[in-house]
């Protein structure tokens, strides 16, 4: 398994009202592969918030045909406008296999 993880910085205060918007219902549920996606809200930064967005697939093809989807490039536009009213900072993605876990069922 691997996880997929966009690490997002953005505007003070907008973190929590932006997480619920990755995780609605919709087409990323009908990939093959994806398993969840979890959305971790940081506010102890003085600057800014950040969000870990975190997504769990069974195979890095499987992320990967996700990521070339139309389904993806649609969920991903950008608004038109000033980039001055992004709340979005920045963003960096990194990809991790899952190689140890410990749960209490």
């Amino acid at each position: 398994m691997y996880t997929v993880t966009n690490r997002i910085k953005v505007k003070k205060g907008l973190a929590k009202k932006m997480a619920p918007l990755f995780t609605q219902p919709g087409p990323l549920l009908t990939f093959k592969g994806f398993r969840k996606v979890e959305v971790l809200v940081s506010t102890q930064f003085e600057d800014y918030d950040e969000m870990n967005v975190v997504m769990y697939w069974d195979s890095l093809e499987e992320f990967e045909a996700w990521r070339a989807s139309d389904a993806f490039k649609e969920a991903h536009k950008r608004p038109s406008g000033n980039s001055e009213e992004a709340p979005t900072l920045e963003n960096v993605i990194v990809i991790s296999e899952v190689v140890s876990t410990l749960e209490n069922n």
